[in-house]
């Protein structure tokens, strides 16, 4: 199953949310009018873009149906489609990984899938020849070392960690000295979902990040959000919170063959400019999947 077969079928909940209300826009007008662009505009504002992006979705088609003088709804339909496909591309689909080693530190909040995705991108690292590491930096939550440890197993991922509750900073020096020993090519970094307030994890990721500026100076450096798609626009606040706290250069989105609004990787990518790298459309490794912006479209519309 390609990336297009796949994204198909794990957003069948989006699509009939979407077929059911937008595929009524675009079949029950004969023509482009006012009424036309206010139902369309509720249909997006529906399937999760948030206000602001729908808005700005239909302002843009308002303009290239003026510039292009196109009559049909089938044609204003296609339009749609280029214009939320350039709303998607606002950076490289894939991972910076230049240099060896580079470093991807993972964040976001309890219960999204952090450590499964981190887990299946080791999968797909290794599976491309990559010599990988992954660090248990998230000391607070039980098991989570433990769960990461099982995913090293399966993915054949080396791992460096220490026992709950250890200063996560430290874990990741190890991290860095353990990677740097066995020439490796990628280190994951897993990192707390939640400490007890928003200023703990803003000192505790500036931590992370110290250290690995120091010891790694000129290392190619992801900061990747992982983001539950049934959250919807729950997701969208998480994501302007991660990115004020740690930079945010790229999104992971998950869960999103469990969701009828997966309109939701739309308003992340528009509204903070950062580019979603993957989405998770299941449960096996290969369903955790790079991000192809027309495919997605396509599979959505």
């Amino acid at each position: 199953m390609g990336f297009f077969d796949k994204i198909k079928a794990g957003l069948t909940k989006t699509r009939n949310a979407l077929s059911n209300t937008l595929g009524s826009v675009f079949s029950g007008f004969s023509q482009i009018d006012e009424d036309f662009y206010e139902e369309l505009e509720e249909c997006l504002i529906l399937a999760d873009l948030g206000m602001d992006t729908a808005v700005k979705a239909v302002e843009r088609l308002r303009k290239t149906v003026k510039e292009q003088h196109l009559k049909e709804t089938e044609e204003a339909r296609e339009a749609l489609k280029t214009i939320l496909v350039e709303m998607l591309e606002v950076g490289s689909p894939e991972l910076k990984l230049d240099t060896k080693p580079s470093v991807v530190l993972v964040i976001g909040v309890n219960g999204v899938g952090k450590t499964t995705t981190i887990g299946k991108i080791a999968t797909q690292l290794v599976k491309q020849g990559k010599k990988v590491l992954l660090v248990a930096g998230d000391t607070f939550r039980a098991a989570a070392a433990d769960q990461l440890e099982i995913w090293a197993g399966r993915s054949g991922a080396d791992i460096v960690r220490q026992h709950e509750g250890a200063d996560p900073a430290s874990v990741v020096f190890d991290g860095i000295q353990a990677a740097k020993a066995r020439n490796v090519d990628v280190i994951l970094v897993d990192t707390a979902g939640r400490l007890h307030n928003k200023q703990n994890l803003m000192n505790e990721l500036n931590k992370i990040s110290r250290i690995v500026e120091r010891e790694l100076p000129d290392a190619s450096r992801e900061v990747l959000l992982v983001l539950d798609g049934t959250t919807g626009q729950n997701g969208l606040i998480q994501a302007r919170q991660f990115k004020e706290i740690a930079g945010v250069t790229a999104i992971a989105l998950t869960k999103l063959d469990g969701t009828a609004k997966g309109g939701i990787v739309i308003a992340v990518a528009d509204a903070l400019q950062i580019p979603v790298k993957f989405v998770g459309v299941g449960e096996q490794a290969d369903d955790l999947m790079p991000f192809v912006a027309r495919d997605f479209v396509e599979a959505l519309l």
